[in-house]
């Protein structure tokens, strides 16, 4: 009797986690998925390729490019500022503007090509040019990715040119201190438009 309880026992923890384990992991991959889109969630630059459509609405469905000055121009909604918006962003901007000439429209936004998204590595480098980056990286990955320093180069001289507001600003990179483990802080991660000098 005593066995037979216990094999009961042993069948009913059996049955219980062959159920809660796969909705454990389901959860999981949904936390984790969750995650990486709060993470990642890319800002539309210049030069990058996005798809709009409307649902049942077949003249307004089109591949549109991001302008110089971060706008794109769609049917109906006329001229819209993309720049440093989400998909999300920009998908909420097109359903207020097109709601005024169609009631409960369905709009979807995608990326199709991220082409503004680049930082140029030039100077004392086996490939210099420019890199096409998605969806971050930092300083040491550009300079591996452009095939590393020749040796003329003086790595503790490189710079990392950026454009801001105020103008173009200069930021110090010192190869030798991140070799040793130091000031780490130094490898930050790089922005669309940065250029990497290595003199």
């Amino acid at each position: 009797m005593r066995r037979k309880n216990l094999n009961i026992r042993v069948l009913a923890i059996s049955l219980l986690i062959c159920v809660w384990l796969p909705l454990a992991v389901t959860a999981q991959e949904q936390t984790d998925e969750g995650d990486i889109t709060a993470t990642f969630d890319y800002k539309i630059k210049p030069g990058d390729i996005i798809s709009i459509s409307v649902w049942r609405e077949d003249d307004l469905r089109s591949d549109v490019l991001i302008r110089p000055d971060g706008k794109f121009s769609f049917p109906l909604a006329g001229d819209v500022d993309a720049k440093g918006k989400s998909v999300e962003q920009i998908r909420e901007l097109l359903v207020k503007r097109l709601s005024r000439y169609i009631p409960d429209l369905v709009v979807s936004v995608s990326v199709v090509a991220i082409n503004g998204n680049k930082v140029y590595v030039i100077g004392q480098v086996n490939r210099p040019g420019e890199i096409l980056v998605n969806p971050n990286i930092d300083v040491m990955q550009a300079l591996s990715i452009a095939g590393g320093a020749n040796p003329f180069a003086q790595l503790n001289d490189i710079s990392i040119l950026r454009r801001t507001e105020n103008g173009l600003i200069s930021i110090p990179f010192r190869y030798g201190d991140i070799e040793k483990g130091k000031r780490l802080e130094q490898n930050i991660i790089l922005q669309a438009g940065d250029i990497v000098v290595v003199p």
